[in-house]
């Protein structure tokens, strides 16, 4: 868990700041407060707090905009909306842009815990991620090193070759010559045609001993199979450099691998006269070697099992590696660059953090929607990191990306919840004043024996009962993932069951009620309980639009049906009261409703819920004293999926 626990406070309402900055600072935060969002947004740039708690609707500079502003100068801050109940379409523009979470007023103290709770695990994910980034390009940088001193070494055969060549013309005074050698870190000595050491440099008498005048192959670790099997011996022999691996021993008895050079010396008339033997000690080498060997087997190990995904893509963006768990969600060949593999794209995205990390070595993140192989869409959080050469340039960047599709799943599920509870409680709330007002006028009805008066009140306890059904049974429905039920049905069959339940309704008022059916529309496949649930709902809210229209008119609904072959086309229409361009809008969004207390925000929403379930579609065209068409397509062998059509577009227009 994050040890900042600063917060800050934005919001016009003193008593709220007051009442918040007790609470937090008991629970051990430091709090700081301003009164509005300017106040708020200069005490940010003071402190840098890493949460930030501010009121949605403020004077000047509301909620939004220092939300906005907030994110500019520094994503990574984690900032909390506080709203009313009024400003839920402000609370899901606020996540949107990336806000954590948000709180309704009056602030409940569990609700907020959680909200602190998801800030900090948030702040927590991001520096574990920002922490193993770091450790994985220390690792990279140190075990490079080492690589870079391995090829050091490796080359120093190559210095010998030419050190060797340098001195092919040392003849003569051989003391002197070999006093060119004694500052050369190579163990370094002549030999002569009879295969015995004539001289030998300093680093060779110092770990070797005094070797002159004893056997060329001596210092070997075993016996060669025969005399002219050494190297010295086969300069000799054929005239040419050797250059071969032995194993050497030391004074004190150990023995190191030893890379071994040798060199004909020739003198005037061309004949070898004497051999250079220029002696490497590799044990290093070949420890780094190993020890290079065994780091590669923990980097890649580490690369493959780390539960994220990695690639490691060129500036064309071609992935030249990737771990397990990416080949596993992307397959094997998920295609030559990233936005292939990701998202199907030929053309890199619009953003890209890989680019960013290119242009300036620095690590950037971002929040992206991926597609894995088989066709499953991800929620991923991707970091990237440079990876440089000995030079500091960078010729490759490492991306990682951590899943967090659940995270997004069950934020989603929340949000919903929350609106759910907060909307079934205002209903609530609603019914209770209804329920109060129904027992205050039968109480007084029976004291005065007034008996319009406890018909009244009987009248009201009556409607918010039915209120009450209504609710529940809407928020059952739409709680409960219910699969279609589908079976063949009689068109003409079907609409007239429609119109046998709400025609009754529609005459009690009255409403001129007008059915419209072409003959022999034929059969289609449908869930009816759910489908005539949904036209119902749909038919009713046209006998409401109605009902609630005051202008001195004869109200009408046509309920019309049509079809052909492949399809059927239902129109509701009314010349009720019509509705606003906001109303059209929000109409299908839940717990949206036009009618106050009189609705509960669910019978649209279901109804358009089921109809895209059928594989139809839904709209509408209404404009203000102008009544509403709602226009119904429907196919007659639909290809029905379980789950939720939610994510569908419904289509509302503003003109007929």
């Amino acid at each position: 868990m994050t040890t900042d626990n600063r917060i800050l406070i934005v919001d016009d309402e003193p008593d709220l700041r007051d009442i918040l900055k007790i609470y937090l600072e008991e629970l051990g935060y430091g709090v700081e407060t301003a009164p509005n969002g300017q106040a708020g947004l200069e005490r940010y740039r003071e402190q840098r707090p890493p949460i930030v708690m501010t009121d949605i609707k403020m004077p000047g500079m509301d909620g939004i905009e220092l939300l906005q502003r907030i994110k500019e100068e520094n994503p990574e801050t984690e900032v909390i909306m506080i709203t009313g109940h009024g400003d839920m379409a402000l609370a899901i523009k606020s996540l949107k842009l990336e806000a954590t979470d948000f709180i309704t007023k009056p602030i409940n103290d569990d609700v907020l815990g959680i909200a602190l709770k998801r800030a900090h695990e948030r702040i927590d994910m991001r520096r574990q991620i920002r922490e193993y980034t770091e450790n994985l390009e220390t690792l990279v940088s140190e075990k490079s090193a080492k690589v870079v001193e391995l090829e050091r070494l490796t080359a120093l055969g190559q210095a010998v070759d030419c050190l060797s060549t340098a001195f092919l013309d040392i003849a003569g005074d051989v003391q002197s010559g070999m006093e060119f050698f004694n500052e050369v870190p190579c163990f370094v000595a002549l030999h002569s045609r009879q295969l015995q050491i004539v001289s030998c440099n300093h680093l060779f008498r110092e770990r070797l001993g005094d070797r002159v005048g004893q056997a060329s192959d001596a210092d070997y670790l075993g016996p060669f199979d025969a005399p002219g099997d050494s190297p010295v011996a086969k300069t000799f022999a054929l005239g040419a450099p050797q250059r071969c691996r032995e194993v050497l021993r030391y004074n004190d008895g150990k023995t190191f691998p030893v890379m071994v050079h040798t060199a004909p010396i020739r003198n005037s008339h061309d004949e070898i006269e004497l051999v250079l033997e220029i002696i490497a000690d590799i044990s290093e080498v070949t420890r780094l070697q190993a020890e290079l060997r065994t780091t590669q087997q923990r980097y890649h190990q580490l690369f493959e099992e780390v539960p994220c995904y990695i690639v490691v893509l060129d500036r064309d963006y071609h992935i030249t590696a990737a771990n397990r768990l990416f080949r596993d969600e992307f397959g094997e060949t998920a295609g030559p660059t990233c936005h292939r593999a990701y998202k199907q794209r030929s053309t890199p995205c619009a953003v890209c953090p890989v680019a960013q990390t290119f242009q300036d070595g620095q690590s950037h993140h971002k929040e992206m929607v991926v597609n894995s192989q088989n066709g499953e869409q991800l929620n991923v959080l991707i970091w990237t990191a440079p990876i440089v050469n000995a030079a500091g340039e960078i010729t490759q960047v490492m991306e990682m990306a951590t899943n967090i599709t659940q995270m997004r799943q069950l934020q989603d599920r929340l949000t919903t919840l929350g609106l759910m509870v907060s909307s079934v409680s205002h209903g609530v709330k609603g019914v209770l004043t209804g329920m109060d007002a129904g027992l205050y006028l039968l109480n007084a009805g029976l004291q005065k024996e007034d008996m319009d008066q406890v018909n009244e009140g009987y009248d009201i306890m009556k409607l918010m009962t039915g209120r009450i059904r209504s609710l529940v049974l809407d928020v059952l429905y739409y709680a409960k993932e219910r699969a279609l039920s589908v079976e063949a049905l009689d068109v003409q069959g079907f609409v007239n069951d429609v119109a046998f339940i709400v025609s009754p309704k529609a005459r009690q008022h009255p409403i001129d009620f007008q059915c419209q059916f072409e003959d022999d529309l034929g059969r289609f496949e449908a869930d009816p309980v759910a489908l005539r649930s949904a036209f119902v709902n749909i038919l009713e809210n046209a006998v409401e639009a109605c009902i609630e229209d005051d202008k001195d008119k004869a109200h009408r609904i046509v309920f019309s049906a049509r079809g052909n072959e492949t399809q059927l086309e239902f129109e509701i229409w009314d010349n009720g009261v019509g509705m606003s361009e906001e109303t059209r809008k929000n109409l299908f969004n839940l717990f949206f409703s036009s009618k106050g207390e009189h609705g509960t925000g669910l019978g649209l929403f279901i109804a358009r819920k089921t109809i895209e379930q059928h594989g139809g579609k839904l709209t509408v065209v209404s404009e203000p004293d102008q009544g509403a068409c709602f226009s119904i397509v429907l196919p007659r062998s639909p290809v029905v999926e379980d789950g939720d059509a939610e994510g569908q577009e419904t289509t509302t227009e503003g003109d007929p």
